[in-house]
């Protein structure tokens, strides 16, 4: 996969993760993933943000949290956009609540913070320096994000009219992908003969404007949040799970085949959960 260069409007395109240590987690994640860090803060902040990279292509960042905070690791979501400010227009319109107003990010770029209406937390990201996640669907990065959600048809309304996205059915049941009309479009002029590999697999139409997923939380997990997760792409889903055990985090669900891929569940020693996955063709059929 080409290293990108930027997105379009709508698209996921960024991942962080706030640490009530970061340089414990950069110690795990650095012996995880291999990522190499620098941090990208002023001497004199009072706190860090460690910018991760592949090859010198940013993939990730950790981050101290904000002061008064409380201490609670968690990954985070940044979708592209225009303008921070017309985003945040829209989210008390849709019922959803802005956490954080639209404010510069040093030369970076400009972002807010907002929860959708079931109060599952998401950024977005208005570039300027920082064109989000250059190395991307590989070992070590950023492959995808997924809302987990109870309200199905809620979630449709509230981000098809923030972000514009549609749905599609990609494993024969309802409403499993977020889509973003034209990403396909922007793929192919990178990856050209992109459509015609994702059909040569089995995937469905449409498939090419997916974005992120959608994940239906069960009625039999009351305790589970509204959330957005991160999947970060893997060589070896088992040999990682058994990596972030040796490092101090946790196996929250162990590797299982899923369509068109075998995952896992981890947690950082922090407990910040992410997603470790590995594309598996023959799995496009197994049930989800």
């Amino acid at each position: 996969m080409p290293e990108r260069d930027g997105y379009i409007p709508g698209v996921p395109c960024w991942v962080d993760t706030g640490q009530p240590d970061p340089e414990a987690a950069v110690d795990f994640y650095r012996g995880l993933f291999g990522w190499e860090f620098e941090d990208v803060m002023p001497a004199d902040a009072p706190g860090h943000y460690f910018t991760a990279r592949i090859r010198g292509g940013d993939v990730a960042g950790v981050s101290s949290l904000p002061e008064g905070q409380p201490p609670i690791a968690s990954w985070n979501t940044y979708v592209w956009v225009d303008s921070a400010d017309d985003a945040a227009a829209k989210i008390g319109d849709g019922g959803g609540t802005v956490l954080a107003e639209p404010f510069d990010v040093m030369n970076a770029g400009r972002m807010a913070v907002f929860a959708d209406p079931e109060g599952a937390v998401f950024s977005v990201w208005q570039p300027n320096q920082h064109k989000g996640a250059q190395v991307v669907n590989e070992h070590g990065a950023l492959n995808f994000n997924g809302l987990h959600t109870r309200d199905v048809p809620g979630a449709k309304r509230f981000y098809g009219a923030v972000f514009g996205w549609g749905t599609l059915d990609a494993n024969m049941r309802e409403d499993t992908m977020w889509t973003m009309p034209g990403y396909g479009d922007h793929l192919e002029e990178g990856t050209p003969g992109l459509r015609e590999m994702i059909a040569g697999m089995g995937g469905p139409p449409g498939f090419e404007d997916v974005v992120a997923s959608i994940n239906p939380i069960p009625a039999d997990q009351p305790d589970t949040p509204p959330h957005w997760s991160v999947t970060f792409g893997v060589d070896d889903v088992d040999a990682i799970a058994a990596k972030a055990v040796e490092l101090g985090g946790t196996v929250v669900a162990p590797p299982l085949d899923a369509p068109w891929s075998r995952t896992a569940v981890l947690a950082d020693p922090a407990g910040a959960t992410f997603i470790a996955s590995k594309f598996v063709a023959d799995n496009k059929d197994v049930a989800g």
